[in-house]
């Protein structure tokens, strides 16, 4: 085959990368070794919910990459999520300044560098840093992604399911980890044996291992994680009064400590948006992108159950608007279920100092299309802040492999001061909404009578939630057909298969709970959950039932989850 002369090579970037949308600006191409600044390169900014790898080495500049990425999204009025790991991305909120090195550089690739300072909403996972306080309640958290947390085997994790099954059907909301070691608790006791046999596949003894597990987690401060108020994931989509999208930074000062749980947790935000949003179809720009750092820990010793739900929600939430790019070191790093579906690819600098990292670099090299570099060696030879790109183009095909110098960031590569960001956050909308936990009445305080207790004594303090009774109330089977009526045709988006309710027949009163039914956790127990639940049983035991109460990762539905 004949060798494409350097003219050629630059026509066929040059012709791959113009397209007729916006576009997201990534740099201009290097061509036999020489930076080329009439060949841009570009990611048009409707094919960014086709989902993205950004790949590397450590210090070969992928931070830097997402920096510039959020920006220009930013900009385009798309909104943005980043989680912070070691604090680089704070910058974001101060303006850069331009140094005579920096402006040579902008200028070698036709970049306009000005100095500029972005919308920013600084996050912290459970108040465990600077942002605004992230939490989600154990019940919208799902036993899958629990189970990950607490690295369950399948058996177990299978187990920690049923016991949630049990929470939903008998009304008990689970909303931090107390609730859920009370449940446990009831079930492998005395008074709770009748119940775990109903469970069926789950043991005394694995529930006793769940649970001590449970214990373990609350030993190590992870508490604090779980809770209300609970984070509403919608906040991540909101723009600023300007147009500009919010960048949403997540704050992981403690991640080596904890990294199971803060790559789980970002799952959740994902499984979350997924279960909310409605379908979008194509758009011109993409409702969120999500920057997932460090997606390897994702994976690593995932069970089946977990791989299958992400790679579920990646195939399926781009039809809702959000676009979602892996951010890690090699492509063996993201399962190939998962890797196949990632359109647009920017990969920075391998390396290849073991027969390990040579393996890594050729299976790298075979996942990128046929081009006129040689790949091995480019990727092996490439500087900090160059990458070899190739994404969707708009007719959804990949463009052709381009070695590109990336555009430099007009704000701080850095963190910002501390006083700016404690201004941020103290001056914040969300702070007064997610600032202060709150505990309302739940599965702890009815298993262990209180809510009860607070029936009985109506001086009795009530959550801020409400009172006891309220939390305790049933529903009956007509409220509950109107309820799955609801979310089948306003949610799943499709016609109900429940009777309609005759217009003549009187609807069917709500049923109190009773009031305290004896001593003892079994009597707490009957007295908080009330008579309905045979009735609610047989309503949500059929499939819809399930897919109302959990979502593709065992997450609950916000319309749910009370």
């Amino acid at each position: 085959m004949a060798t494409k002369s350097t003219a050629d090579k630059i026509a066929t970037i040059q012709k791959g990368y113009t397209f007729e949308g916006a576009t997201i600006e990534l740099g201009a191409a290097i061509v036999d070794g020489e930076l080329r600044k009439e060949a841009p390169v570009r990611l048009p900014l409707a094919m960014m919910n086709r989902h993205g790898l950004v790949a590397g080495a450590t210090g070969t500049g992928k931070t830097v990459t997402l920096h510039m990425m959020a920006e220009q999204l930013s900009t385009a009025g798309v909104p943005v999520f980043l989680a912070d790991i070691k604090g680089d991305l704070a910058g974001l909120a101060t303006a850069g300044t331009g140094s005579e090195k920096l402006l040579a550089r902008t200028e070698s690739i036709g970049q306009a560098w000005s100095g500029k300072a972005f919308p920013v909403e600084f996050l912290a996972l459970g108040g465990d840093g600077h942002g605004i306080p992230v939490r989600a309640t154990v019940t919208s958290f799902g036993p899958i992604l629990l189970s990950r947390v607490m690295e369950l085997n399948d058996t177990q994790e299978s187990s920690l399911q049923l016991v949630f099954h049990f929470a939903d059907k008998n009304n008990l909301e689970l909303i931090d980890l107390k609730d859920l070691r009370a449940v446990i608790q009831f079930l492998t006791s005395a008074e709770g044996k009748d119940q775990l046999e109903e469970l069926g596949g789950l043991s005394k003894a694995t529930a006793g291992v769940i649970l001590r597990e449970l214990i373990t987690l609350e030993a190590q401060g992870m508490e604090r994680f779980f809770g209300e108020p609970e984070f509403d994931t919608a906040e991540l989509m909101r723009t600023a009064p300007d147009g500009r999208g919010v960048v949403s930074c997540l704050e992981l000062p403690t991640l080596q400590t904890k990294p199971m749980l803060f790559s789980t947790f970002l799952m959740w935000l994902l499984a979350d948006l997924f279960e909310e949003l409605p379908e979008a179809g194509d758009l011109d720009k993409p409702k969120l992108v999500f920057f997932l750092d460090e997606a390897h820990l994702l994976f690593n010793g995932a069970s089946k159950a977990f791989l299958d739900a992400i790679t579920t929600t990646v195939r399926l939430i781009r039809s809702k608007g959000v676009g979602i790019f892996f951010v890690t070191q090699t492509p063996k790093d993201v399962p190939s279920e998962v890797l196949g579906q990632l359109a647009n690819r920017v990969q920075h600098a391998l390396r290849a100092y073991t027969p390990e990292d040579a393996k890594a670099l050729k299976a790298t090299v075979s996942t990128f299309p046929m081009s006129d570099y040689d790949l091995e060696e480019t990727l092996t030879s490439a500087g900090i802040g160059e990458a070899v790109i190739t994404v969707m183009n708009e007719k959804g095909a990949p463009t052709p492999v381009a070695l590109t110098r990336l555009r430099a960031p007009e704000s701080v590569m850095g963190t910002s001061i501390d006083a700016l960001i404690a201004s941020t956050v103290t001056g914040s909308a969300l702070l007064p909404k997610y600032g202060t936990a709150v505990d309302n009445v739940s599965a702890f305080e009815k298993i262990s009578g209180r809510a009860a207790a607070a029936e009985a004594d109506p001086a009795a303090p009530a959550g801020p939630g409400g009172g006891a009774g309220t939390s305790g109330s049933t529903r009956g089977t007509s409220d509950v057909d109107a309820e799955a009526r609801r979310i089948e045709e306003e949610i799943l988006g499709r016609p109900s298969s429940r009777p309609a309710p005759a217009p003549d027949r009187a609807r069917t009163p709500e049923r109190q709970a009773p009031q305290e039914t004896g001593g003892g956790i079994a009597g707490d127990l009957a007295g908080a959950l009330g008579g309905g639940l045979k009735s609610m049983a047989r309503s949500l035991g059929t499939q819809l039932g399930r897919e109302l109460l959990r979502g593709v990762f065992g997450t609950a539905p916000k319309r749910r989850r009370r």
